[in-house]
């Protein structure tokens, strides 16, 4: 077991799903998120299944999260030049909100602008694809006694009630014993059950599937509506431009003590003061072992550019990169 089982745990599941999705029905193409969700409900794991072709077309618009402002005029820019407010839809909100994400879009080259006199006209660079193909929620919990079970069971419900995701998941630690089948029953039978085993570290083959979940899409025939699609695809966005490998935006990879060990196929934060992975709330300025690198470590020398902290950032960049462009392809 990782140390500090909470944090560490959602890394390694985090990870095992980059390696071995979907873990009952074979490879897909997918990208991998942490700490996600809506105002009523937090996810700590989500994997977004992609259309490998649509999903290269998203690619094209850029690494960044386009947010709900920005996707009301990437997806509703026209073909040809129009002014924005006979082109996108009625937002609901003031027009001048939509001008400034207007203004915005054009500046990060989602869409093209001009003035017509008094007029702002918009033109698409490229039609926004229909890249998710699903939403899969997972709650992370390595240790399953009663009363995290009680809790689990609740936002399980919720998630199966909602059906925001197409898939419910609960990914538990393993204790070379089944999975205790008293705290099993408290899960909604439509959850799926993950087992996992990351005593070895983390790799394909590092957890079983207990409980096949049910699909919880829309029946054939059927679809979510319009607002619940959009919060799917605003959900997915968040995704695709946080990742998971994103914790060291709430940390001090800045400190002399921070670094990266490797737990098996997956790289996790480490305190070489503490011996232990730290949480974001242990791992900041006002810890009493946070000890700033020295300036010499960043001008004299050091073979990586802006010192160790930011060779950390940079590393956790490139592979949060690296599985993206696997979002491409099935392997």
């Amino acid at each position: 077991m990782t140390p500090d089982a909470e944090f560490g745990y959602e890394l390694l599941v985090c990870r095992y799903a980059e390696l071995a999705w979907h873990p009952s029905e074979g490879p897909r193409p997918a990208i991998v998120s942490r700490q996600l969700g809506t105002k009523e409900r937090r996810w700590d794991t989500l994997v977004i299944e992609v259309d490998p072709e649509a999903f290269a077309a998203r690619r094209a618009f850029g690494d960044r999260t386009i947010d709900s402002d920005l996707l009301h005029v990437v997806r509703g820019a026209p073909a040809e030049w129009a002014w924005y407010r006979d082109a996108l839809p009625d937002p609901g909100y003031p027009w001048r909100y939509v001008r400034r994400a207007v203004h915005r879009a054009a500046g990060r080259d989602l869409i093209e602008k001009r003035r017509d006199g008094n007029r702002i006209e918009i033109r698409r660079r490229r039609a926004y694809p229909d890249w998710v193909e699903r939403i899969v929620a997972v709650e992370n919990k390595p240790d399953l006694d009663r009363s995290a079970a009680d809790r689990l069971a609740e936002q399980l419900e919720h998630d199966v009630t909602t059906a925001l995701a197409d898939e419910a998941w609960l990914a538990t630690e393993t204790t070379g014993e089944r999975v205790e089948p008293a705290l099993l029953r408290e899960m909604p039978v439509e959850a799926g059950i993950l087992a996992t085993d990351f005593s070895r570290g983390v790799d394909a083959d590092a957890a079983d599937v207990a409980w096949h979940p049910s699909d919880l899409s829309p029946a054939d025939g059927e679809r979510r509506d319009a607002e619940t699609e959009t919060l799917r695809l605003e959900i997915a966005e968040r995704a695709y431009g946080k990742g998971w490998r994103s914790f060291h935006d709430t940390m001090r990879p800045d400190c002399r003590h921070f670094g990266l060990r490797r737990d098996g196929r997956a790289l996790v934060p480490h305190c070489a003061a503490k011996d232990k992975v730290p949480t974001a709330r242990e791992c900041s300025g006002s810890c009493d072992e946070f000890s700033p690198e020295p300036p010499q470590w960043r001008t004299k020398g050091w073979p990586i550019e802006g010192g160790p902290g930011k060779g950390v950032e940079r590393l956790l960049a490139r592979r949060r990169e690296r599985e993206r462009d696997r979002g491409e392809t099935v392997e």
